[in-house]
């Protein structure tokens, strides 16, 4: 089971390393990574993305906590939260097929960013399951380049699962 962790850390040179540090030395890969300044001067928050069942990641979290500069921990997994992504993807967009192309990233509210012969760089930013269908859609025009940033998560203020709602909408909606 994929979990995200939310870590706060003091900006301090080589955290980011005793960090996957201690994942590698537990044979634990880290499935996404983003790193940023925090909302105090002087602390970063990185957003992990990582495999394990509950009990693994409470150790995880444990041994994370020991580390000198780390100050918080969270696993977001559990609880409401906001996930995004952004993703660049340059799709191969000729002449014959380029309104077609448009047509298919307007659905997905993706922006063009740069406009060649034969190719659109477009830039998407939503839930990781967004980006996975738009990489879909867009697979047989040809994807020609994709990079991504990994998650970034926050829990919600309101505490709101809008998951929860989706699914008892579509319940809802589905005779029984």
């Amino acid at each position: 089971m994929k979990q995200t962790l939310s870590v706060l850390v003091e900006d301090e040179a080589g955290v980011l390393s005793r960090i996957a540090g201690l994942f590698a030395r537990r044979g634990f890969n880290i499935e996404s990574l983003a790193v940023g300044h925090a909302e105090r001067p002087g602390i970063s928050r990185l957003t992990m993305v990582v495999a394990g069942d509950d009990r693994v990641i409470e150790q995880m979290t444990k041994q994370l906590l020991k580390l000198v500069n780390v100050l918080k921990v969270r696993n977001l997994s559990h609880i409401p939260s906001v996930e995004r992504e952004l993703m660049l993807l340059k799709v191969a967009a000729s002449r014959d097929n380029r309104s077609k192309v448009l047509e298919l990233v307007n659905i997905f509210r993706t922006k063009v960013v740069d406009v060649a012969e034969g190719a659109l760089t477009l830039e998407v930013v939503g839930d990781p399951g967004k980006l996975l269908a738009l990489e879909q859609v867009l697979e047989p025009f040809g994807i020609l380049e994709i990079v991504r940033t990994g998650k970034i998560s926050l829990e919600r203020a309101s505490g709101i699962n809008t998951e929860f709602l989706k699914v008892s909408a579509l319940q809802k909606r589905v005779p029984t």
